[in-house]
């Protein structure tokens, strides 16, 4: 790393969320002295940089740290000798969100971000973009680390993997966090007293188990998510319907928000059908909260991160990244939850695929902790979405409509390959402009 410190881009510079990655890298300032945060963003969303980068700005002059920002629709010249590169970017926008979550409930079928149909086009979208990000850093920065918060962050993470020779990439995700977090509102105790080994996916990952002050706690944990005057975890942006106690019980694992989708679904998509009628899908939604927090953001006298920056989906995410990267710039080998190499962390996961669990984080990236099998119960669900990643991957290499056919009819909450088929064809014309990989080669079909 240069003597001038730490450089870190961060691409997808004009999201909301920034001004939290912002505060994690002022609080962190005397472990991590960054001294250059590039931000950056593509034209569409200049006016939201420029808000942000103003707020970021303030922040750092009421911190008084020497963190010099830099604000830039240029990636390559943003990325020349960076040390980390964070990426959180939406491929399309909140409107093809809008469309991933709308078009399949046309269809009866889960319409969500990052699970179902709506997952697989997000990762078509989203996948070709990361790998070029990771060619210009092979050029321009090829030591840096890539630290990716970008949604179906498993899936990307396993694309990287799989397509790219960048070894030092690493995913994340706010779930795991929020998961323990959520434990100790549970109990009334500060988060830094609970631990939970995790493991499986992304938005696929289960605690195996749930300490507090090192004692084993599931069976009382479980008591209190199933009692009636207790709602069980869930995060903004997923209804928390409770659970079925007598599931719970016989899990004996602490699942994900995201699981409600597997294991609920067709309570959630009742409560989808509900909300798009009522409220408007979640990104539609979403867009409406966006508007309220630029307003606020243009405010010159704010020069903190508004409270209101936790009524969107991702509390915690920027925290997260701040962490990790704390982590590996100092070589801590503390204990967090990533998505990596699974190295035969899992036994039931291929060595090659990324997986969701505790790693010990060091300079050299994340070490993952072993925890054997995944119990039977749950081991053939994880498998089947690996699989659906796994081809959903190549299918947004290849830009191959066969390919992308299979993955969209072996995932869970798709009922059929002639459904599959039908929503297929409706979103890759909806997301047109943003699947050129498709349009290729489905001329010659």
């Amino acid at each position: 790393m240069s003597f001038k410190g730490v450089k870190i881009v961060t691409i997808g510079g004009g999201s909301s969320y920034t001004p939290e990655l912002i505060e994690g890298f002022i609080k962190r300032y005397h472990e991590l002295p960054v001294r250059e945060l590039w931000l950056v963003d593509i034209p569409e969303g200049e006016e939201k940089l420029k808000i942000v980068g103003e707020l970021a700005r303030r922040m750092v002059k009421k911190a008084g740290v020497p963190i010099d920002i830099h604000l830039t629709l240029d990636r390559r010249r943003a990325l020349e000798g960076a040390d980390f590169v964070t990426t959180q970017i939406r491929v399309g926008g909140l409107q093809a969100r809008a469309k991933d979550e709308r078009i399949p409930l046309k269809y009866g079928v889960i319409g969500q971000e990052t699970n179902g149909p709506g997952g697989l086009f997000k990762g078509l979208r989203t996948i070709p973009v990361i790998l070029d990000i990771i060619r210009d850093m092979k050029e321009l920065c090829p030591d840096a680390w890539l630290i990716n918060f970008t949604n179906p962050a498993g899936m990307v993470t396993e694309a990287v993997l799989r397509y790219s020779d960048h070894k030092k990439a690493v995913g994340l995700c706010n779930v795991p966090i929020g998961m323990r977090m959520g434990v100790a509102k549970l109990f009334n105790v500060d988060a830094s007293r609970v631990h939970i080994d995790f493991a499986g996916l992304n938005h696929m990952v289960f605690g195996l188990n749930v300490y507090l002050d090192g004692n084993n706690i599931m069976d009382q944990l479980i008591d209190r998510l199933t009692s009636s005057d207790k709602a069980g975890m869930t995060m903004r942006n997923i209804a928390d319907l409770g659970w079925e106690p007598d599931f719970l019980k016989g899990l004996k694992l602490l699942p994900c928000p995201y699981h409600r989708y597997y294991f609920q679904t067709s309570k959630m998509l009742a409560e989808e059908l509900e909300d798009a009628k009522k409220i408007g899908t979640r990104a539609e939604v979403v867009q409406k909260l966006e508007k309220e927090l630029f307003e606020l953001y243009k405010d010159p006298n704010l020069n903190v991160k508004p409270p209101q920056l936790e009524k969107r989906g991702g509390a915690y995410y920027s925290d997260a990244a701040c962490s990790l990267i704390c982590s590996i710039y100092n070589d801590k080998r503390d204990i967090q939850t990533v998505n990596t190499r699974n190295n035969g962390a899992i036994a039931s996961i291929p060595g090659e695929s990324a997986v969701e669990v505790n790693c010990i984080i060091t300079k050299e990236g994340p070490k993952p902790i072993a925890v054997g099998d995944l119990p039977v119960a749950v081991r053939g669900l994880v498998q089947q979405i690996k699989s659906f990643e796994r081809v959903a991957a190549e299918a947004a290499v290849t830009g191959d409509y066969y390919t992308a056919l299979v993955a969209m009819t072996i995932n869970p909450l798709v009922p059929s390959d002639t459904i599959a088929k039908q929503i297929l064809d409706e979103m890759l014309e909806a997301h047109k402009e943003y699947l050129p990989q498709f349009f290729k080669r489905t001329a010659a079909r």
